[in-house]
């Protein structure tokens, strides 16, 4: 979506990992942001979902 902001709000990892930006909130804070290799190179929680995620086709 070329010079559009659009905000997505999911649990499904496979919806949003080709972001140009993901924000990751857990218990209503935001505990990281970045684009999905970034977060996996930084984030563990999000690892951990990637993985668990990814690993069961969700």
């Amino acid at each position: 979506m070329v010079e559009r902001t659009t905000v997505v709000i999911a649990h499904r990892l496979s919806t949003v990992v080709e972001a140009d930006q993901i924000i990751v909130l857990e218990k209503g804070h935001i505990t990281g942001s970045g684009t999905h290799e970034e977060l996996i190179e930084s984030h563990p929680s999000y690892v951990e979902w990637a993985k668990k995620q990814f690993q069961t086709g969700e």
